[in-house]
């Protein structure tokens, strides 16, 4: 073998020598890199996983919104049909706000009539209590009249008097309902009826009259109201008498 031979042997031999080390060293780092592309696969892989999970929790979040959502629905149509009922109260109460203000006008118009009616009641019965009080006025001084006439002329003794004046008494228990005699009236009327009937004067006798006549205008319903009347004009009468007997002595003497 010449030198070039061996020459290109040595170098072929060097070159091939270098490429396995070339070789070696990128088949190293070619691990290296697939050791690095590993870990980054399975760091990609675990940020997947996570990504995974976390679409995941995504999904369970779109879940519970969506249940979130269809509650709200469920509440809007609850709100919905409270609204609906409110709506049909309303209405009622619109429908009995009219049936009340017709019971109210219908009460107003009932109460007018019946105001109406009381006041022509009240009118007549004011008429009538007029013509009452009238009558009674005429009967009390035609009683008057007539028991001091017969008094003075003697045809009623005054001894008659007294079986009135007991019963006339019974009217002073009367002195403690409300009446339009005062209290100093009541005493004055028990102070006449106690004095003896020949001693009371023609002024004390028209006194108790006044008293009597009052006495008559509040309880005309009780007979002792009248005897006390009857009783006051026999000693009108029997006064007037008994001055027209002095009168007629004096001229006498």
């Amino acid at each position: 073998m010449d030198e070039t031979t061996i020459y290109v042997i040595g170098f072929s031999i060097t070159i091939i020598g270098m490429l396995g080390g070339v070789v070696y060293w990128l088949g190293g780092k070619f691990k290296e890199i697939e050791m690095r592309f590993g870990i980054i696969n399975e760091r990609f892989r675990q940020i997947d996983e996570r990504f995974r999970q976390i679409e995941e929790r995504f999904k369970q979040i779109d879940e519970r919104f969506r249940r979130i959502e269809e509650r709200f629905n469920q509440i809007d149509e609850r709100f919905r049909q409270i609204d609906e009922r409110f709506r049909q109260i309303d209405e009622r109460f619109r429908g009995v706000d009219e049936r009340f203000k017709g019971i109210e006008q219908r009460l107003d118009e009932l109460r007018r009539y019946v105001d109406e009616r009381f006041n022509e009641l009240r009118s007549y019965i004011g008429r009538v209590e007029l013509r009452v009080t009238r009558l009674a006025e005429a009967y009390s001084s035609y009683q008057e009249f007539f028991v001091e006439y017969l008094t003075a002329e003697g045809l009623i003794k005054r001894e008659k008097a007294d079986l009135l004046r007991n019963e006339a008494r019974r009217m002073m228990r009367l002195a403690a309902l409300a009446n339009p005699l005062t209290k100093e009236e009541w005493e004055r009327l028990k102070e006449l009826l106690d004095k003896d009937p020949d001693k009371v004067t023609l002024e004390e006798a028209l006194e108790l009259r006044e008293l009597a006549r009052k006495v008559v205008r509040e309880y005309g319903e009780y007979p002792e109201a009248w005897k006390l009347h009857i009783y006051a004009s026999i000693l009108v009468g029997a006064a007037i008498r008994r001055k027209a007997e002095e009168s007629k002595q004096q001229g006498q003497q």
